[in-house]
């Protein structure tokens, strides 16, 4: 996720000077937030704490699959810019539910 991440920053760095309190943190935030939340509670705070941290990255996932495809339909984002953090977030998902659920059932 770092890769897309830092890939999202780059890409972000060419949307309009105005855009930057917009879409462009709408599309940062997030990106930067998955695998901080992901990584936050692994410290072994609990897994109470550690599935609402997952819960806060899907969210921010959930995000991210509305602004990319939003930036693309708006050409502020070219297809190869929007197809790796399209892809990893689509990936990402699913882990983290799997991740959560496991730690429910655990619980």
């Amino acid at each position: 996720m770092l890769g897309s991440t830092l890939a999202a920053c780059k890409a972000t760095a060419t949307f309009p000077p105005e855009d930057r309190y917009g879409l462009t943190s709408q599309i940062r935030r997030p990106c930067s937030s998955i695998p901080a939340n992901t990584a936050e509670r692994c410290g072994g705070i609990g897994d109470v704490e550690l599935a609402r941290s997952l819960g806060i990255a899907s969210d921010s996932d959930s995000e991210l699959e509305y602004h990319l495809p939003f930036a693309h339909d708006l050409n502020l984002l070219e297809t190869a810019e929007y197809r790796e953090p399209t892809g990893e977030v689509t990936e990402v998902k699913p882990m983290l539910t799997a991740f959560s659920q496991r730690l429910k059932a655990d619980g």
